[in-house]
């Protein structure tokens, strides 16, 4: 049986994986697809335990399970379901909120909200794609409204967050990364540059005095903001990330935040490549 699935067709991926024990396969034949190497002794020699793949090393007799040091391990409430939860929150473009999660595998709210957590954690970005080209980056603010509280405002409550696009030469978005930060400082700001943008990147920011400080080791061209008309790319990348947050969650605590940036931003960067999103 082949048990590549690609693409977002729900039907096809409930009959692909129409089990547990289709699931434990699965992510047995993708964990050791390189080789099995025991993580006690580093011996590559094994046998197979029973049904459920797991695999014993011939030399020091330690079993390992398909499931363990994965996304799975420890899952309580079903492989399938678990695998359900990681296509939707891969393929599905909106997402969805824990409550609806719960409801559509049927298991209670927080067990579905830890374990969309830990998938969360595992979409965070590796730093080994840096954005390249032509690529703009603004700041903005997740949270409900303050009075008084405009433009860079250093006391708000609202968690602070810098973005960073990428696009085509034409305009089109390609790519993106979000952080949370501190303040509005550049030593705050350049978390972003060092992490996600290569050092070869046009990058394209408004007059804030932070990204002149950062122009002394980054190439940067600022331009005075004119209350959205320009950075159209950007500003539509963080309109949308705000509508998809307000549609699944009423509040997100700011030590949570990131987790939902990396999440949309998962989705975004392999926008294109749809088939294989789910592996």
């Amino acid at each position: 049986m082949n048990y590549i699935f690609q693409g977002q067709n729900i039907l096809a991926f409930i009959d692909k994986f129409s089990d547990d024990d289709i699931c434990r396969k699965f992510i047995a034949e993708e964990k050791w697809k390189n080789g099995y190497e025991c993580t006690h002794c580093k011996n590559t020699k094994f046998c197979l335990v029973d049904k459920h793949y797991a695999r014993e090393c011939t030399k020091c007799r330690y079993v390992e399970s398909a499931t363990a040091g994965t996304l799975f391990h420890k899952v309580k409430f079903g492989l399938r379901k678990a695998f359900v939860v990681v296509f939707e929150m891969s393929c599905t473009t909106k997402g969805l909120s824990s409550k609806q999660m719960a409801a559509h595998i049927g298991v209670r709210q927080t067990t579905a909200w830890l374990f969309m957590q830990k998938v969360k954690l595992a979409m965070e970005s590796s730093g080994n794609y840096p954005l390249e080209g032509i690529v703009f980056v603004d700041e903005f603010v997740i949270g409900g409204k303050e009075t008084g509280k405009q433009g860079r405002s250093y006391d708000t409550k609202k968690t602070k967050v810098v973005c960073a696009v990428e696009v085509s030469d034409t305009g089109k978005i390609k790519r993106g990364y979000a952080k949370v930060i501190d303040d509005y400082s550049a030593n705050s700001i350049e978390s972003i540059f060092s992490e996600h943008i290569g050092t070869t990147a046009q990058i394209k920011t408004d007059e804030w005095s932070a990204y002149k400080k950062l122009s002394k080791t980054y190439s940067i061209e600022q331009e005075k903001s004119m209350a959205g008309m320009n950075f159209k790319e950007i500003h539509t990348i963080i309109r949308n990330l705000k509508t998809w947050l307000r549609t699944i969650q009423t509040h997100i605590d700011k030590g949570h935040t990131q987790k939902y940036l990396d999440e949309f931003f998962y989705r975004l960067n392999r926008s294109i490549h749809k088939e294989t999103i789910f592996r």
